[in-house]
């Protein structure tokens, strides 16, 4: 296939999921489909949080073989790719709307939309917006299943994360890296998420838990729920503190490639967000899942439909484990005595943790689903 030009545009919204999915999209476009993407990010700074090794500073860079450009309030003037991506109905600067609307050949204008398991996702997949000036609007939306645009993964993603995992050295070696030096009979647990009343139901479970945690926390917003458990004031990365059983670490922000590579390292990972969602899914590790939450609760239809879809393949008992656990820790239950009632089941989990992400393996990834729908749409409008 030709490369083609592609916008796309990310409005940073809610924390670091915006710009972390559209990041690892325009990557993968570059290197893996040598399409040439220019990413237009209206925060620079969150990027950076990503991408160490950018310039908050420059209108344009390079990076990965991507053109990164800031999405400034005074928007250039500039050429209109041959596809262009708002990333959740973020809004095209309006200019650009009407340099697409006048040339003489419309672009393919998609809306990449946000990932969820519910059933409507796929009748409404690829379907067309009439818009003003003659252009179309496509609504893309990512999912699990045959249908929908798929979900993000690199071509190599699956024989990296087995090669580190089949190693035990590289597990060593990368934990002490960030610091971390387990013990060698401590179960490692990963938590990133948001502001959660349900966190000091869980620690003090697993605090009398007869099997020693260490618990991993890299920088974000779940710090003061945990400072208050804990007692302490503040907290820097690198400190660690011990209460029974429970051991905890707080880490510093990590670049994506250490925040997988960390998923991998966990016997289990607490995620917040779509893209930390997804890439604890590759891990092939049981998960539990803060979501971010909407108003009239409209979150909970995402989160059950997720569930129902996910738990098909679990038996009855461990299926309402895995629904009473993620049910509390997103605010409807007992936290303490649904971590205790999953770990009875955790072996399974487990093991299906490893079945599900085989599964949806099989599927298109994203990337590719892009590619492929902007080939045929692009040579019929030819």
């Amino acid at each position: 296939m030709m490369s083609k030009r592609w916008d796309i545009f990310c409005c940073v919204v809610d924390n670091y999921g915006d710009i972390g999915v559209t990041w690892r999209l325009a990557r993968q476009l570059a290197a893996e489909h040598d399409q040439a993407v220019r990413l237009w990010v209206d925060e620079p700074a969150a990027f950076l949080r990503l991408c160490p090794t950018a310039d908050a500073s420059l209108s344009s860079q390079r990076i990965d073989g991507v053109e990164v450009c800031h999405w400034s309030q005074d928007f250039p003037q500039v050429e209109v790719a041959d596809v262009v991506i708002e990333a959740f109905a973020c809004n095209l600067p309006a200019s650009y709307i009407e340099a697409m609307a006048v040339g003489e050949r419309k672009p393919l204008w998609l809306n990449l939309e946000y990932l969820s398991a519910e059933a409507w996702v796929a009748g409404c997949h690829v379907l067309p917006s009439p818009q003003a000036g003659g252009l179309q609007k496509f609504f893309f939306f990512p999912g699990f299943t045959e249908g929908t645009g798929g979900l993000l993964r690199e071509r190599d993603l699956l024989t990296r994360r087995r090669a580190f995992q089949a190693v035990p050295n590289a597990r060593r070696d990368f934990l002490a890296q960030i610091g971390v030096t387990p013990a060698d009979d401590a179960r490692l647990i990963s938590l990133f998420a948001y502001e959660n009343a349900a966190l000091a139901d869980w620690l003090d479970a697993l605090a009398v838990d007869t099997r020693p945690t260490l618990l991993l926390v890299p920088h974000g917003r779940i710090e003061g729920d945990l400072c208050r458990w804990l007692g302490v004031a503040d907290t820097e990365p690198g400190s660690r503190w011990q209460r029974g059983n429970l051991q905890v670490q707080l880490l510093p922000f990590l670049s994506q490639h250490d925040y997988d590579r960390l998923l991998w390292s966990c016997d289990f990972n607490a995620v917040r967000g779509e893209d930390s969602f997804v890439r604890a899914q590759w891990a092939g590790r049981p998960l539990l899942w803060h979501i971010y939450q909407q108003e009239e609760g409209a979150h909970w239809d995402k989160l059950d439909a997720f569930l129902d879809l996910y738990c098909a393949g679990l038996s009855p008992q461990a299926a309402d484990a895995q629904k009473s656990l993620w049910h509390a820790w997103n605010g409807q239950g007992d936290m303490g005595a649904a971590w205790v009632q999953a770990q009875a089941h955790i072996e399974e989990h487990s093991r299906y943790a490893g079945d599900w992400c085989d599964e949806q393996v099989l599927r298109p990834d994203l990337a590719s689903a892009l590619v492929r729908f902007s080939g045929k749409w692009l040579s019929c409008a030819t």
